[in-house]
């Protein structure tokens, strides 16, 4: 055994191991170390603090005063570190832990109760906090550690890494006894020629980036961060708009969805910082998206 290889940890637990039992000898067997191990591991942890801390003489071995002083922090730092091991050996075996999501409402509702029932089912010790917020809100959240990982359309998530998940379609929304209602395809000109709602996901959206990239400019009346706000004002028959298909899944409302005649569509990943450095609970909880 090399003993300049070995850490500063267990010449500590040397120290404290021979202080409490008395000789090297006892303090070797305990340790599965050599008598001749032990006491080199104190020798050169002496080196390394440039202080004296046992005393050896035809009497045994005693404390110096310096070891008197470094005896109860040494105990604590030994402590301290097999709490840390321990935590950290839970962790491995996920035994405990915390997952920490930022995301848009449609992915709660229709999504995450799934994913983590599933997840939940072979990890049962790990808890959740769930943020929902717009985009611009959920990226904030990855930038400063508010989270850990998150949902995200991959447009609205540069520099993150990206795990896709699906193509959701963006549906025309219109009231019972629309005119175009029979229509297979709901053209998408037609979104300027009534009043039209707007769902506003932060800073953008993909229903505003699919109007300018069409160079339309529909009569917007009504703009919210609510979805179910705006269904109903369709089904109110105040205007028409374009949602998420998810968002539309289970919908309560008297409504009418067309596919337009332009394909539209948003990437929805799952989305974190670096799967490097994430923590092990996520990197988990990631591999149970693929069925979801």
């Amino acid at each position: 055994m090399t003993f300049s290889n070995i850490s500063a940890m267990k010449k500590i637990e040397a120290f404290v191991q021979t202080t409490e039992l008395g000789s090297f000898t006892k303090a070797a067997e305990s340790m599965n170390y050599s008598q001749s191990g032990i006491s080199k591991m104190i020798a050169e942890l002496e080196t390394e603090w440039g202080l004296t801390l046992l005393e050896r003489d035809r009497g045994g071995l005693r404390l110096t005063a310096d070891g008197q002083m470094l005896l109860p922090l040494a105990k604590k730092i030994l402590e301290d570190y097999r709490t840390l091991s321990s935590t950290v050996d839970e962790l491995k075996g996920l035994s405990a832990g915390i997952i920490r999501i930022g995301t848009f409402s449609s992915v709660a509702t229709h999504w995450l109760p799934n994913i983590i029932r599933r997840f939940q089912a072979d990890y049962p010790n790990i808890d959740y906090e769930i943020l929902i917020g717009d985009y611009t809100e959920i990226n904030a959240w990855l930038a400063d550690g508010r989270v850990d990982c998150g949902f995200l359309p991959r447009t609205m998530a540069p520099g993150l890494e990206c795990v896709s998940l699906a193509n959701d379609r963006l549906l025309a929304v219109l009231p019972e006894g629309h005119p175009l209602a029979e229509q297979p395809l709901f053209p998408i000109t037609a979104l300027c020629n009534e009043p039209f709602m707007l769902l506003k996901q932060g800073k953008t959206s993909e229903v505003s980036e699919l109007l300018e990239a069409h160079n339309l400019h529909p009569d917007i009346r009504f703009t919210t961060l609510d979805d179910y706000a705006i269904m109903s004002m369709v089904e109110s028959g105040l205007g028409i708009s374009v949602l998420p298909e998810l968002i539309l899944k289970r919908s309560p409302y008297r409504i009418i969805t067309k596919e337009l005649d332009v394909p539209a569509t948003r990437d929805i990943c799952f989305v974190l910082r670096d799967s490097a450095t994430a923590p092990l609970a996520v990197r988990r909880f990631r591999d149970y998206l693929k069925f979801r």
